[in-house]
């Protein structure tokens, strides 16, 4: 991914196989060996266990929309490089799936991209607020 247009194809279509309800669709964005790893929690590795982790989110939020606010290139954290591209979203949705609330979610995050040189995602470290998760699940995003 040479300049910011192509990056920000990659993207848009990232965040669209996320509402496909296709879990695979999301993994096919990553390496064959690639990983994505949630606030600093243990990493999902290969693309099996990727589309494991994009089903759990599907199914706790079956009418899920996951929009792209932005992408941006390369982070300096530190002065060094930590990442190729950041990656900036918005999930909403109903927490219908198993076991759910019924109370309507919208959270913000980022996931920190390196890609490698096929133009996948080698490894995603996703962020968000995960106490504000946490209480918009129990009394939804307006409670």
């Amino acid at each position: 991914m040479n300049d910011r247009r192509e990056l920000h194809a990659f993207a848009s279509r990232y965040a669209k196989a996320w509402c496909s309800r296709d879990p695979e669709s999301v993994a096919a964005f990553f390496a064959e060996r690639g990983s994505i790893s949630i606030n600093n929690g243990p990493p999902a590795v290969g693309r099996v266990a990727i589309a494991e982790e994009a089903r759990g989110f599907m199914r706790t939020f079956p009418d899920m929309i996951v929009t792209m606010d932005d992408v941006t290139r390369e982070s300096k954290l530190g002065g060094r490089s930590s990442c190729d591209a950041v990656f900036h979203w918005t999930l909403t949705g109903t927490n219908t799936g198993p076991g759910g609330t019924g109370k309507r979610v919208r959270i913000s995050g980022y996931e920190l991209w390196k890609i490698d040189n096929d133009g996948l995602v080698a490894e995603s470290k996703g962020h968000f607020d995960s106490a504000e998760y946490e209480r918009q699940l129990k009394h939804g995003v307006d409670g």
